[in-house]
């Protein structure tokens, strides 16, 4: 038995929400351990979706407990709308199934709006990142800048006035050069005020809880957000999230050591997609690219927009490989290319004349590779449903095993329908 870390592969939106919600069904404790509320997953259990942005991805199941690490920011506003709409469709949150780290990182309204801020100016000058306009990035710029509050705070009343005056000494200096006006002291604290009842209940020693469960033999899965291309060290930058996604960020995210983490689970969608701005070497912009956004609801679950959509890229996912340490993947929405007459698949780049293996951390290197494909034959059976190898057409499979080849690590689950339980086991993560 071990734990199991739940990465994306790719640029997010492969699918860990399903992913997750099969493996929690087997875990004792789900832990979230970076990122926020950009980012989104939706889980069908007998027949009612659940969209989750922030919460971990337990909290839907009976008996798990959440957990939400101190690699988090946190928007306690949008965390407790989130457990309020949980709560009408019968889900009930309570410190019982949820925990939340005391030193994670709060997002402020002052965050929200300086990101939108940022973002309407970039737009205007055409260097547009494409966040979420969530708060996410300046919160982690406070956190690094030790100005950050931190949900703790929230118990300290004594303590936190000075706090709020050191974090608007920063704010309203930036706003100042931005021609906006500047916040009050009051105005934070009356915000901090409104949300402390109601978070403080769910505030644990993350560490130290995670550490007692881990020694009683408890099975931990660790629940990435995003995607390891927008990894703010290992990404397309600056086209990238404001955290670390990669597997190595469980263990700091969360307070465990990394020889806790046990298996590293990748996941990989069939194809290639991703949301805003920044390079994508294999995007289709023709009836293909249509026929897999349109097939493959390809809508992002926060922010509603399109995804650009492309053949998957082969080399890209040799690269997350590595830099997760990934011990298989869940490869998902495999029937998403029914019916196509061939397939392509992304090898390697051709930049200034020369073939490469992977794509470089240059902006305008990443802008000006070209992809190198292999070509397969597609299938027009229906794989919708699948669960098992006999149910999937040969060439189905054939395109499986190149993936697997091509990217230097096994298939551990393939998913082939939104459905939780229509995926093939090939591996199960918590017994390897």
């Amino acid at each position: 038995m071990t734990n199991v870390v739940v990465v994306g592969s790719q640029w997010g939106d492969e699918g860990k929400g399903k992913i997750v919600d099969w493996l929690s069904e087997r875990a004792d404790i789900v832990v979230r351990f970076q990122g926020g509320h950009n980012a989104g997953h939706t889980l069908v259990i007998d027949g009612v979706s659940y969209k989750l942005s922030l919460l971990p991805s337990g909290v839907v199941r009976p008996g798990k407990l959440a957990v939400i690490g101190n690699g988090v920011v946190i928007d306690p506003h949008a965390l407790i709308a989130e457990i309020d709409k949980l709560g009408k469709q019968g889900i009930a949150i309570t410190p019982d199934n949820l925990r939340i780290a005391d030193n994670a990182t709060l997002i402020l309204s002052l965050h929200r709006e300086l990101d939108g801020i940022r973002e309407d100016a970039a737009s205007n000058s055409g260097t547009k990142i494409g966040t979420t306009r969530r708060g996410i990035g300046p919160a982690y710029e406070d956190k690094v800048g030790r100005r950050a509050i931190r949900v703790m705070d929230l118990a300290d009343l004594d303590t936190l006035p000075a706090k709020v005056d050191r974090l608007l000494t920063h704010h309203n200096a930036l706003r100042r050069g931005l021609c906006e006006t500047e916040i009050s002291h009051d105005a934070i604290m009356q915000e901090l005020s409104s949300v402390a009842a109601k978070v403080l209940p769910f505030m644990e020693t993350v560490w130290v809880l995670l550490d007692k469960a881990r020694r009683k033999g408890a099975r931990i899965l660790f629940e990435g957000a995003q995607g390891t291309l927008l990894d703010i060290d290992h990404g397309t930058y600056p086209f990238v999230t404001s955290s670390n996604t990669v597997a190595g960020q469980a263990a700091a995210g969360s307070g465990m050591g990394p020889g806790s983490l046990g298996y590293i689970l990748g996941i990989t969608k069939a194809y290639t997609t991703r949301v805003g701005e920044g390079p994508f070497p294999t995007e289709l912009t023709d009836e293909i690219g249509q026929f897999l956004g349109e097939k493959g609801h390809e809508f992002g679950t926060v922010t509603g927009r399109k995804r650009r959509c492309g053949w998957f890229d082969a080399a890209l996912v040799r690269q997350s490989v590595a830099a997760n340490g990934i011990t298989g993947i869940a490869l998902t929405k495999l029937d998403v290319l029914d019916g196509l007459d061939e397939l392509k698949i992304c090898v390697g780049y051709t930049l200034d004349g020369q073939q490469i293996d992977h794509l470089p951390a240059s902006q305008a290197q990443q802008a000006s590779a070209k992809p190198v494909y292999v070509t397969l034959e597609g299938w027009k059976e229906s794989t919708v449903g699948a669960r098992s190898w006999a149910d999937l057409p040969a060439q189905a499979i054939k395109y499986v095993r190149q993936v697997e080849e091509l990217i230097g690590a096994p298939v551990a689950l393939l998913s082939t329908s939104p459905e939780r339980d229509d995926t093939i086991l090939v591996t199960d993560p918590f017994e390897d």
